[in-house]
């Protein structure tokens, strides 16, 4: 299996987003507390990653449509038709952002949220990539942009870990106990509203100011609100969807169909209604239910959720036009490394060799599996400098790789 080192040193992600080594973290905070770390514990800022000039960027020149913009005020998500427009001839589609209409709200106190950067801003691409391999968990990544002394939402819980990675400008955040610990996707926190007002107003548990730098981690179900100080206030905001037990006991429930006593049908003409005739069919089933869940293989389940896994986050992302230049010079002396954040199992049937990835599964002939190991270890090597086959081979492999997508030029 192709994966990143695990430990302190394997972890750069993480890392730049908390004051204690990884372990620690892991043990002690991880969906338990939040942690708060500023910038002259984490010695280093966040402005490789965002800034106020690509808000600016974002807004007005790169053709954003919603959803990945919204707009908010006072707690309320305004309309789209508030902050966009036709693009104009050429790109009349209706809902791209609008510079005008978002000065306009933006003036008056309104929040921007551009979300997805994961997915639209490069050096948020490469970070939110990294800090998946270093979580095992998905993440996504919003920016908040709020204009002074304005609050974006109410109080509120996400159902999702977050990091908070303050940008620019200061933001006062109130940090309330959750009402409800560890709350599932199910359970929103508008579920609990009047439980949630309540509870934000107690003592917080964080009443701090975060300045450009500082870090805030928060567990799913921790009550959060935040207000923007004497200017304005640019953070953002990493969702990581932390899989959960339940998640595993869904993918266990996936099993039941392999026990005909769970697939039989209930008695014709039973009263769904009545609890007495329907206990002794429970008990029945949840006998039934138990013997299966014993009797099945950890692999089964770990196979349904790393294909959730998979289908949840990228690879290194690929580009189409420079992989077809490199593949038109590669020869013997081409540097090389694996794909980015693309597990695969490696394995070896008669006299293949066998490379299963997420989308696809590639085979090969046996001879190139030592070549073919070495190159999911991760470090970049010379085509020609590849163990078990000689230079001509190793072209012809390394070729068939990358254009399948597993291998790509180093740069």
């Amino acid at each position: 299996m192709n994966s990143p080192e695990r430990g302190p040193i394997g972890r750069p992600a993480l890392a730049r987003c908390i004051r204690v080594p990884a372990e620690e973290f892991g043990d002690r905070y991880w969906g338990r507390e939040p942690l708060l770390s500023t910038a002259d514990e984490l010695g280093s800022g966040f402005d490789d990653l965002f800034s106020a000039t690509a808000v600016d960027e974002l807004v007005s020149r790169r053709g954003v449509r919603t959803p990945f913009i919204r707009m908010a005020q006072e707690g309320a998500v305004l309309a789209a038709s508030a902050y966009t427009a036709s693009g104009g001839f050429g790109a009349e589609i209706a809902d791209q952002v609008s510079s005008d209409k978002v000065l306009a709200e933006f003036a008056d106190g309104a929040t921007i949220v551009l979300q997805g950067l994961h997915r639209l801003w490069p050096p948020i691409i490469d970070f939110t990539r990294a800090l998946v391999d270093d979580l095992g968990h998905p993440a996504q990544v919003n920016a908040y942009v709020t204009p002074p002394s304005s609050q974006g939402f109410d109080p509120h819980y996400d159902t999702h870990d977050v990091f908070v990675l303050q940008i620019s400008g200061e933001k006062h955040w109130r940090i309330h106990p959750p009402v409800l610990v560890d709350p599932l996707r199910t359970q929103p926190w508008d579920q609990h509203r009047a439980a949630v007002a309540r509870r934000a107003t107690h003592e917080p548990a964080i009443d701090a100011v975060l300045r450009p730098g500082d870090a805030l981690y928060l567990p799913r179900g921790w009550i959060h609100s935040a207000t923007a100080l004497g200017e304005t206030s640019v953070h953002l905001t990493v969702g990581m969807s932390a899989y959960t037990r339940a998640d595993l006991v869904d993918a266990l429930i996936g099993e039941v169909g392999d026990n005909a006593a769970l697939r039989t049908s209930l008695p014709l003409g039973v009263d769904l209604r009545d609890p007495e005739a329907l206990k002794p069919i429970v008990e029945q089933t949840v006998q039934a239910l138990i013997e299966t869940l014993q009797q099945t293989d950890a692999s089964r389940p770990a196979a349904s959720l790393s294909a959730r896994f998979d289908a949840e986050t990228r690879a290194e992302p690929l580009a189409p036009l420079a992989t077809l230049e490199a593949l038109a010079t590669l020869d013997a002396s081409t540097p090389v490394r694996w794909r980015g954040s693309l597990p695969v199992r490696i394995e070896t049937v008669e006299d293949r060799v066998r490379i299963v990835a997420r989308a696809k599964t590639l085979s090969l002939p046996a001879e190139a599996e030592a070549a073919v190991r070495r190159l999911a270890a991760g470090d970049p090597v010379t085509v020609g400098e590849l163990p078990g086959i000689d230079s001509e081979s190793a072209v012809v492999v390394v070729r068939r790789l990358v254009r399948e997508g597993f291998v790509v030029a180093a740069a």
